[in-house]
């Protein structure tokens, strides 16, 4: 069964497929632990039609004049792919971090700018919202988020408190039965446009990670300012924003996560929510990648030289060889840490961060070699491989950095974590 495709996008309505129209099953399929179910083909045929039609024509221009992509957000919308991970309570599909990947990665392979918009929705506060908000909170914010209506952001990053986030400033005052908020949060993505901020914050006494909660601003709010944003080297369409709250108002309905002060409780839970996040950055990274690979292989197999095309040259077939291999590597890392999540929990993190760190620098890899493949056409901004690689470098840096990554598998590792593999062992000290 397959669903229906309207031009609204994806309605969730099953019909029956005719005998001659259904995909014939490979022993490759059968196989593949990481197949994908029909409903999950059919959802990245939707996604990447989406990007085909409506992302990739326009991808240079939102990068060019670091405009907000309006009309992706618009062609996302009208698809109906913004409530994938969204209960169906409210709005949304409901489905999971495998589903959210698929629509990522096809989404990234056009453009970037445009992907992190549904990054924001699957992967940011609407998902935390929905494992962790009240039901008031639920139903207030997450048909906003399953519609396309309202774009969410998260603050986190401060000026002194990037990959150091317990160094965070932003704190909660009691008053009354709520509190108020002051603090600055820098490198909002897309908090210019958003309507919503996720706001990690210290609740009153919290020191160190202790007392770390966070809480739901609505933006339009009295007290928030918009301070700025970056202009940077990459993802140009959706910008960074500085946002400032002074003395913003708290309702005791705008608590996500209380912030213990005896514990460190609620700061782990908020950060382990950070691994779908982590996820959907990899798949981003993969899908990017792929559309680098497919651009310069197109490229090889129309440049000649001598009568003949570049393809047919053993050196960068080898080029070619070691792109693909290490994209589907770290294509098979991020399919396993979506995969364990399972339908509705949270990425296990020692998977999850192999998964972030393996995409991140296949993906630096793979677009680098692009560049290298095409020549001087790859440095050109009229080709769009040199576009794809300010991207994902930029994705190398957010959801934790590779360095953040690598700390944390390395003291898993040397501590006798292992990940979902049969064959390690405990290695435990003592």
């Amino acid at each position: 069964m397959l669903p229906t495709f309207f031009t609204a996008g994806f309605t969730g309505v099953r019909l029956a497929r005719s005998p001659t129209t259904a995909c014939a099953t490979t022993l490759r399929d059968v196989n593949n632990p990481f197949a994908e179910t029909e409903d999950q083909q059919a959802l990245r045929t939707l996604a990447r039609e989406v990007a085909a039609r409506d992302l990739a024509p326009k991808a240079r221009h939102w990068d060019e004049t670091e405009e907000f992509p309006e009309a992706s957000w618009e062609a996302i919308r009208q698809a109906g792919l913004f409530g994938i991970t969204v209960d169906e309570k409210y709005g949304g599909h409901g489905f999971g971090d495998i589903e959210a990947a698929i629509v990522l990665e096809e989404l990234a392979r056009a453009d970037v700018s445009s992907a992190i918009l549904a990054q924001l929705t699957f992967n940011g506060p609407p998902r935390a919202i929905q494992h962790l908000g009240s039901e008031a909170m639920k139903e207030r914010w997450l048909p906003m988020a399953a519609s396309g209506e309202a774009l969410f952001c998260i603050g986190i990053s401060e000026t002194e408190a990037g990959s150091a986030v317990t160094q965070m400033r932003a704190r909660l005052t009691s008053d009354g039965d709520g509190y108020r908020l002051n603090g600055y949060k820098n490198y909002v993505t897309g908090g210019h446009r958003a309507r919503v901020c996720l706001v990690w914050c210290r609740f009153p006494g919290s020191e160190g990670a202790k007392g770390i909660g966070a809480v739901l601003v609505d933006l339009k709010s009295d007290g928030v300012t918009v301070a700025g944003t970056h202009v940077k080297m990459g993802l140009r369409g959706t910008s960074e924003a500085e946002l400032a709250f002074d003395d913003v108002r708290i309702e005791p309905e705008d608590i996500l996560s209380v912030g213990d002060v005896a514990t460190s409780d609620t700061f782990k839970t908020l950060i382990a929510h950070i691994n779908h996040e982590r996820c959907g950055n990899a798949a981003m990274c993969v899908g990017a990648a792929q559309g680098a690979l497919e651009y310069a292989v197109n490229y090889m197999n129309e440049r000649t030289i001598g009568g003949k095309p570049i393809a047919e040259l053993q050196g960068l077939q080898w080029k070619v060889a070691d792109m693909a291999t290490r994209l589907e590597g770290a294509r098979l890392l991020m399919l396993r840490a979506v995969h364990l999540a399972g339908p509705h929990g949270t990425p296990p993190a020692l998977e999850t961060a192999m998964a972030k760190a393996a995409a991140n620098l296949a993906a630096k890899f793979v677009c680098d070699e692009s560049i290298q493949l095409l020549g001087g056409y790859g440095y050109s901004r009229e080709y769009p491989v040199e576009r794809v690689y300010r991207d994902i470098r930029g994705l190398c840096i957010g959801a934790g950095t590779v360095e953040i990554q690598r700390n944390f598998i390395g003291s898993q590792v040397l501590r006798g974590a292992a990940p979902a593999s049969a064959g390690w062992r405990n290695s435990s000290p003592g």
